[in-house]
Order: structure tokens, then sequence, then C-alpha cells
């Protein structure tokens, strides 16, 4: 699996400090209240939505917070209007960058990703230039410690999951996004706990780093997903899981 898959799954074991969380919240209210705008507010018809509110769950966000978002999304009160953009571009070592952002201007945040993509040696690219390198999927995250491989499997791929992946802690779920609903639903009547899901991009291929390069790469990564407009990072690399792990913050 890329280094992306594994760069997110370490970042998720060793946890965040409050200052991050405070802007993981931003970031899972924003996805929430979009989600809610675009597929309603009913989680149950809206895989998206029920997606980010298992999310916002996992990471302890208040129950109130959660039913506000989705109130803001459904126009019952009032918000910001956020909307959907991709800029893309290459980092360190030729490594592609294919990053989303949720935006209440995006003048501002297309001038402060550039910014920061030029501060750590990466440059913007033609839209078009590294999409085709990463495929959608569907990715629905279950604790080994939850489950056995045997049972997932039957539930998910009756589902139409695409593929299992196993990791050290973790199965990783992948489907079409098409299938992200399906499956999502299935292991719900199957009561096999989800530990997180999200709709996700995987490369088809990937870049090997190492050293400086791999140093300078996720440093920048983590100063993309620091910024409060951008949801999510994706990058084609692949590198050494110890040194991976050495670099991640925690």
């Amino acid at each position: 699996m890329a280094g992306h898959s594994k760069w997110a799954n370490i970042k998720h074991r060793k946890g965040r400090a409050d200052a991050a969380r405070g802007k993981l919240f931003t970031r899972l209210i924003r996805e929430i209240t979009v989600s809610a705008r675009e597929g309603g507010g009913d989680e149950a018809n809206n895989p998206r939505l029920r997606a980010a509110i298992l999310n916002a769950k996992s990471e302890n966000m208040p129950a109130a917070n959660i039913e506000r978002a989705i109130r803001k999304g459904t126009g019952d009160l009032p918000g910001e209007s956020y909307e959907g953009a991709v800029y893309e571009g290459y980092g360190p070592g030729g490594v592609a960058l294919f990053i989303e952002v949720l935006t209440d201007n995006r003048n501002r945040t297309v001038s402060q990703v550039r910014h920061l993509l030029s501060k750590h040696n990466a440059s913007m690219a033609e839209s078009g230039s590294v999409a085709w390198v990463f495929d959608q999927k569907g990715l629905v995250v279950v604790s080994r410690e939850n489950t056995d491989e045997e049972t997932l499997m039957m539930a998910a791929l009756e589902a139409g999951a695409e593929d299992i992946v196993e990791e050290e802690a973790v199965y990783e779920v992948y489907t079409s996004p098409q299938g992200f609903g399906p499956v999502q639903k299935a292991l719900a009547e199957q009561q096999i706990p989800v530990e997180r899901a999200e709709l996700t991009r995987v490369p088809q291929n990937t870049v090997p780093v190492e050293g400086n390069t791999a140093e300078r790469l996720i440093r920048l990564l983590e100063t993309l997903e620091s910024e409060d407009d951008v949801q999510r990072v994706y990058a084609n690399f692949e590198m050494d899981e110890k040194e991976l792990s050495d670099l991640v913050s925690p």
C-alpha cells in the first residue's frame, strides 16, 4: 500500500495535540455541513454525511456540535457558505500532490496553498496534471479487535467491496464511490463497528522517497493539512514505514 495510506494510519495511532484537534474539529464541521447541504440531513440516505458523523464521533466531538453543523447544511440555521475546490502540484522528489479544500474564499485559499508549496520547495501544477494519478475510492476502516477477517470479508465483499487490506491493527476496506454507502450499511447490519470512513484517493503508482527528501515531503504534507481550508492532501509516495513513523509528528 502506498505511503500515503500508512501515513494516515500512523497519524491516527499517534493521536493529536489539543491545538491540532481544534483544527480537526473545524475540518470535520465543514465536511458535515457541506455533506448535509449536498445530500440532505438524513444520514441513513447520505453515505458521505454518515461517514462525516462517524469520524466526528470518533474524535469525541460533542453531539450538539454535530447537530448544529447538520442544521447549517440543511439551511435550518444560518452559516457560512463553503465550496469545494482542488489544487494539484508537485512536492519534493517529484511526488504528485492532490489537495482538496472547502473554503468560503477561493482567492484567499489558492494564495495560501501556493505560498505554502513555494515555501517547501514544491509547486502548483495545471488542473488535470496529476489528477489522473489518483483513483477515487471509498475507504472503511475496521479495527482487527472488533471482527475477524472471514466475517468482514463475507459482509463487505457481498455488499460490493473491491479489496480488503490487512494492516497492523486494522482492516482497510476499499470500495468504488458507488459502493461506499452499501458497504457501510452492510457492516452496520452485521454489527461490525467502523473506526472511520471516508471517500479517499488511491495512487495508481508511487514515487520512492527517503532521507532529506522524505523529511521535506512530510513537513509539507503536515503544514498543508494544518490549514483550516484544506480537507485532505493525497500524495503518491512510498517510504520505509519506520522512517515514516519517525517523521510524522504526534
